[in-house]
């Protein structure tokens, strides 16, 4: 008990005191900083939206490009803020930080040499962001998976397929990116009909339905073109003319314009009696043949007899 109150009565209370409200004052600074940082990223995030609006790119493009760079940039900001945080409380603790400094800076080029992947991968996710690249929100193919990007990170770009599989990529091993939604995209068809049809008719068919999606507001409102885009015959199939062509549509919508598109096309082509070729078999069969007459013998001592066992 006297070795507890010795330990004690030892302790300098005035620096403690002292000490603990220089800790508090830095937590409070840190967290008036932060709220000072979000608000002042809010900011910068509505004016680099007004700004790019007033250059032309559409407003699903600008939220996604902004909140991708913002997103980057808060936690970039709130790392160095409170590492700075925890140097100045160890300061403010007694801990002489300088070793801190240097250790951290050896411990620092040892994990350059050994962590250069990591430094690619960091490396890699800048440049994804500064060329804008792909942004959250798009639609990729990267090394050959295709998915929504739900997350660009300094080291890894996240997707969700149509299955709801996430996939995380390291950004430095990142060989091909394909992104489907950057400004526009494009529903492509190759539609295919009898070889009896006038072709010229069909296109006109196809150009009508593609007018009336126009004017349709529920479709029409994501379409760029009056009209679809075609390429005409395309080639010669086994069973049918196909006939390519494309929608252009606002990004992310090419599927649900392309999925409506078709449906209307189906319904057009069954009202003006167009045919829609599919592979057809026929079979042909010969005269069926006359049943085979068997009669069934018996053998007794080396005679054959008929099968009542009478000679």
């Amino acid at each position: 008990m006297d070795a507890i109150i010795s330990f004690f009565s030892a302790i300098s209370w005035n620096a403690v005191i002292g000490t603990g409200l220089r800790v508090l004052l830095v937590l409070i600074a840190a967290w008036v900083a932060m709220h000072l940082i979000k608000r002042g990223l809010n900011r910068l995030q509505k004016r680099l939206e007004a700004h790019t609006r007033i250059e032309g790119e559409p407003a699903s493009e600008t939220a996604k490009r902004v909140d991708t760079l913002v997103r980057l940039l808060r936690q970039g900001t709130y790392l160095f803020l409170w590492v700075t945080v925890a140097l100045v409380v160890l300061r403010q603790i007694g801990v002489d930080i300088a070793p801190v400094l240097a250790g951290a800076g050896v411990i620092g080029l040892a994990i350059g040499f050994g962590a250069q992947n990591l430094v690619r991968d960091l490396i890699s996710g800048f440049f994804f962001i500064l060329e804008n690249q792909v942004r959250v929100g798009d639609v990729a193919v990267v090394n050959g998976t295709g998915g929504l990007v739900e997350a660009i990170n300094f080291r890894t770009i996240v997707l969700r397929d149509l299955s709801g599989t996430v996939h995380v990529f390291p950004n430095g091993t990142v060989t091909t990116l394909s992104n489907m939604t950057r400004e526009w995209s494009a529903y492509v068809f190759d539609l295919g009909v009898a070889y009896k049809e006038d072709t010229d008719r069909v296109v006109e068919i196809i150009n009508q339905v593609g007018r009336e999606m126009k004017g349709d507001p529920a479709f029409g409102r994501f379409m760029l073109d009056e009209q679809p885009e075609l390429f005409g015959v395309d080639k010669f199939g086994d069973s049918s003319v196909i006939i390519k062509g494309r929608l252009k549509t606002v990004p992310i919508k090419q599927w649900e314009i392309g999925r409506e598109f078709l449906r209307r096309i189906k319904k057009a082509f069954d009202a003006q009696g167009i045919e829609i070729p599919f592979p057809h078999r026929t079979l042909y069969a010969g005269d069926v043949s006359r049943p085979f007459d068997i009669q069934l013998h018996s053998v007794r001592d080396g005679k054959s007899l008929p099968d009542n066992g009478r000679e």
